[in-house]
């Protein structure tokens, strides 16, 4: 295959991936917009792997065989509540990718500067591209090489850790060595000097101690964020995934890599830039490592937390006209949303009004609980976000949440020393009565206790979302 068909399946390539961005913004393109994605992508693979340059594709073919083989076991036998935790692992293999990469890209270029006029004459594809850089060329080169390495490090170590606070084999409460900003700060800084002292010399021992600087980073950035803001991190370490792939595009000379590097790079920052916004939470703060967040002692919570069966939650929802409900992860855990679909459909065929409230990053990742409840066939055009809804919780009958915390906590209005303190919520507390489904008593992921559980209005139906909308569906259907 020559250059010129090669690029132009890039440009074809690049056209399908933004066509698949732009398709992801609405529910009907949505399907449609994800196989432009895998298309372009066989295109961009197939083009790369038989193309001017490529080399032992054999083996190349049968490397991406075997990845592919496993990328489908894992996809395929992932639950939906473990998504979160899929998307991080990958952005950990892209971050891990672009380091190795950044180091080939080394050890090939100080191959090359040690040869003879004669033997660069005889070099193919990348090794050739480099034997006919200038001086200004191989420095550049470096700072690209560098760039990817240091980023796909922090992305590499970020992504393990947040795949471990998601999965909870890492505690999700925010945690720092002691002085932890100035450590970072000192890392970042001594990222610097070696990106320095690397150009100058050319030496692998400044690009190693760079790297081992970046892991650091990485791991102790996530750390020190806690789980409250895990969903802005997902989509803040897919940003950096993208630019560790655009900035190894540049060090390879490949065209599309930096298009989709950017694409990617560019589409998870302005993603995180609205999460954060959307939490009323300082981006910069976010991807600081919680730089500037709240401290002191929490509120106490006073009260007792009061329990209540199906049968007296049947008897509120049969004198309710208005009914809300908001789902949480512990819905997705349970894979409720059938049985929450079942509940919607009865309660309708009663007459009565309900609606669903949906918060911007409920599930851990946004449009989580917007995909489970299409899934379960919910009408849509009951389906609305917090802004939407928030000022009919006081003309709200009876709001029931399951499987939610942080996103119903009054303490984020109340209480200024709370970790998700000025964080935007839906305010059920304000709906006459509130049922909540909840397993048990303890504080959930973010480790955050709920102010709305002890309310007065408040009543907690215990058990696990699906087994317990199992025994409300029995008691509604027999009256």
């Amino acid at each position: 295959m020559d250059l010129g068909f090669t690029t132009a399946v890039y440009v074809v390539a690049a056209i399908l991936f933004i066509l698949s961005l732009g398709g992801l913004s609405g529910q009907e393109s949505a399907k449609r917009a994800v196989w432009y994605g895998i298309v372009g992508m066989g295109l961009a693979v197939l083009a790369t792997v038989i193309g001017p340059g490529a080399g032992l594709w054999q083996l190349t073919a049968i490397l991406i065989a075997i990845g592919g083989l496993i990328g489908y076991q894992l996809a395929s036998k992932v639950e939906m509540t473990q998504m979160p935790e899929l998307v991080a692992g990958m952005h950990a293999l892209v971050g891990l990718a672009a380091v190795f990469v950044g180091f080939n890209a080394h050890f090939e270029l100080a191959n090359v500067l040690t040869m003879d006029d004669t033997a660069k004459k005889a070099l193919e594809g990348f090794a050739a591209l480099l034997a006919k850089k200038s001086g200004a060329e191989i420095n550049i080169l470096r700072v690209e090489a560098s760039l990817g390495i240091w980023i796909g490090a922090v992305t590499f170590t970020g992504s393990v850790i947040a795949y471990g606070k998601l999965s909870g084999k890492v505690t999700s409460a925010a945690t720092k060595l002691p002085g932890g900003h100035l450590l970072n700060a000192t890392a970042a800084i001594s990222s610097l000097v070696c990106l320095g002292w690397y150009l100058t010399s050319g030496a692998l021992l400044p690009l190693v101690i760079l790297t081992v600087l970046a892991l650091f980073i990485g791991y102790h950035l996530i750390m020190g964020i806690g789980g409250a803001d895990m969903p802005v991190v997902v989509s803040m370490l897919n940003s950096y995934s993208g630019w560790a792939a655009a900035a190894i595009g540049f060090s390879l000379g490949n065209d599309l890599l930096i298009v989709v590097g950017a694409l990617v790079g560019s589409s998870g920052a302005i993603l995180s830039y609205i999460m954060c916004k959307a939490m009323n939470r300082s981006f910069v703060s976010v991807i600081l490592g919680g730089f500037g967040g709240t401290a002191g002692p929490q509120m106490e919570v006073e009260g007792e937390q009061i329990a209540i069966d199906a049968d007296g939650v049947a008897a509120a929802l049969e004198d309710a006209e208005s009914i809300v409900i908001i789902p949480g992860y512990g819905m997705a855990v349970a894979q409720a949303q059938q049985n929450v679909a079942e509940l919607t459909r009865r309660l309708r065929a009663k007459g009565k009004t309900v609606r669903f409230a949906i918060h911007p990053v409920a599930g851990r990742l946004p449009g989580h609980m917007n995909v489970l409840l299409a899934e379960a066939k919910v009408p849509y055009d009951i389906v609305l976000e917090m802004d939407e809804i928030n000022d009919d919780f006081p003309s709200t009958d009876v709001a029931i949440v399951i499987g939610s915390n942080d996103i119903v906590n009054p303490a984020a209005q109340d209480d200024p020393n709370s970790p998700i303190a000025g964080m935007p919520v839906l305010e059920c507390w304000k709906a006459k009565q509130v049922f909540v489904s909840k397993r048990g008593q303890g504080t959930g992921y973010s480790g955050i206790e709920n102010p709305l559980f002890f309310k007065e209005n408040t009543r907690m139906f215990y058990g696990d979302a699906k087994a317990s909308l199992d025994q409300l569906l029995v008691v509604i259907s027999g009256h």
